[in-house]
């Protein structure tokens, strides 16, 4: 690439990284309706964004934005583009709900920023700044959060999806997308069955427990609806790469998936799956599910637990731990069964018992009467068809979350390391 025209893109990147101010903020939390006659997919917060002369400090090749005197700074580091359509999206969107809903807080984000190393020298040079919030939103953001929480213990740090707490200023943060996923895993078990299918597919980022997690909810969901059918799972060890998760994508398809669900951050399944005549289920953002293929897809509305932290470290009475929230909180959605939201076409033709199945157990997740703790309710057997769980028995938080390797005291000795019944993969190593 030509120097000058690489200097050039370099600043234009800069310039844009560097918020001073943000405005719009999603829609308020939604509520599960019937579904409306009409509807469409909410349009992104229109953002005004204020571009001020650039900081003087880079870290790792990254500008770092300024704070505003006499207000509550918070800042976001971003895996991905803040426009993905997916993960990044719907934190960026809950980052401006702080600023139009929390008062005297000013915002700002760093996107595309790759875990190790480079995301420490950020985190430091964020706390350094004066930024009195920081939030990670990466699960690869852990150590180095770790580490510069223990620099700065007049900042708060929150990482998303860890598994680590100094419970002074360094936290977690996680939301029960396991229930979500559920859902949707009814929904993809009936559409197949319907259609005299069997085989789904399950392309899942890395070889984490939250992977784990959510890739075995699908799967005793759609056992639920599809008692013989499978999931099979490819690996893509990337969160954010559209050209990887369409290959996967394709590659589940090909190799006799009917539904494919995502763990990663496009809409690629779905894209995918509208080209093969089949169908996806898309994550994370509720405009992710925009083509006639994609089912439905599970997703966030980070907003109002943001909003919430902030208010609580501002009081000073936020205490950082591991804070993981259910349904009732408002901050997760199932496309289609919300309130101003129609079904997709391959939903809304199911069998009318599979849909009020979905509702009923969605409306209980809502008013906090089925929660992840229901999800993994035995009886539940694994894959090679040892029990997990009798009948009754429920896992614990720490089983949600760990491996045997991570050393913690988890109520059944494989703690999160196990596929359930259906699954047709082998664990990772």
């Amino acid at each position: 690439m030509n120097k000058n025209l690489s200097r050039l893109a370099v600043f234009a990147l800069a310039l844009v990284l560097v918020l001073s101010a943000c405005g719009g903020a999603p829609s308020a939390p939604l509520v599960p309706a019937a579904p409306a006659d009409t509807a469409e997919i909410p349009a992104i917060p229109e953002v005004t964004v204020v571009i001020e002369a650039p900081a003087a400090e880079e870290a790792g090749g990254f500008q770092i934005p300024e704070v505003e005197e006499g207000k509550f700074n918070v800042a976001m580091v971003l895996i991905g583009p803040h426009d993905d359509g997916g993960w990044s999206q719907a934190h960026y969107e809950g980052l401006l709900y702080v600023e139009e809903n929390v008062e005297n807080t000013h915002v700002a984000y760093i996107e595309n920023v790759p875990e190790g190393a480079d995301s420490e020298q950020v985190f430091r040079s964020l706390a350094r700044k004066g930024f009195n919030l920081i939030i990670g939103t990466s699960f690869g953001f852990g150590d180095p959060m770790e580490t510069v929480a223990g620099e700065f213990p007049d900042a708060m740090f929150i990482h998303l999806t860890g598994i680590k707490s100094n419970f002074e200023n360094f936290g977690n943060l996680m939301g029960a997308m396991e229930n979500m996923k559920y859902l949707a895993g009814m929904l993809g078990g009936a559409r197949a069955q319907q259609d005299g299918e069997t085989k789904l597919g399950y392309m899942a980022t890395f070889p984490i427990p939250e992977e784990i997690r959510l890739g075995n909810a699908i799967a005793l969901g759609m056992r639920k609806t599809c008692p013989e059918c499978t999931l099979d799972v490819r690996w893509i060890n990337t969160w954010h790469d559209p050209i990887i998760e369409k290959d996967a994508a394709a590659s589940l398809f090909d190799a006799g998936a009917y539904v494919v669900f995502t763990g990663a951050d496009t809409p690629a399944v779905a894209d995918v799956a509208q080209e093969k005549g089949k169908y996806g289920v898309t994550y994370d953002w509720y405009g992710s599910c925009k083509v006639d293929a994609c089912l439905t897809a599970p997703y966030w509305l980070w907003g109002t637990e943001y909003a919430r932290i902030t208010e609580g470290v501002i009081a000073g009475t936020y205490k950082p731990g591991y804070d993981y929230f259910d349904a009732e909180t408002g901050a997760l959605g199932l496309y289609g069964f919300m309130e101003g939201e129609e079904m997709q076409p391959g939903v809304a033709d199911l069998n009318p018992a599979v849909i009020t199945m979905v509702q009923d157990t969605l409306a209980q997740m809502l008013a906090g009467e089925f929660t992840r703790f229901d999800v993994f309710t035995g009886p539940i057997n694994d894959n090679k068809g040892n029990v997990v769980l009798p009948a009754g028995q429920s896992l614990e938080q720490v089983d949600l979350d760990a491996f045997p390797e991570f050393g913690l005291p988890c109520s059944i000795d494989v703690c999160m390391k196990w596929w359930a019944e259906g699954v047709t993969a082998e664990l990772p190593e």
